[in-house]
């Protein structure tokens, strides 16, 4: 799964063209790589990603074309530095 569509489906960013242009702003890196919106996603990734007030740091658990608002966390964990 490409990993704007993820981020979206996952409910981390509120729609697709947000996740898209955070990536080709270098925003977003996969396993320590910055990576295009195009990026095929992994179980097991580690993504994270700059926002204003902070970095998110998180691991992809499971890859689904789509969820239900109660489930969307269960695809990912946050990991805690």
């Amino acid at each position: 799964m490409r990993i704007d569509k993820f981020l979206k489906v996952s409910r981390i960013l509120k729609r697709r063209t947000v996740a898209h242009d955070a990536a080709e702003a270098g925003k977003i890196s996969v396993n320590g790589k910055e990576i295009k919106p195009s990026y095929r996603l992994k179980v097991g990734d580690v993504v994270e990603i700059g926002f204003l007030t902070g970095v998110l740091r998180f691991r992809v658990l499971d890859l689904k074309e789509t969820v239900k608002k109660d489930e969307a966390a269960s695809l990912y964990e946050i990991i805690a530095e």
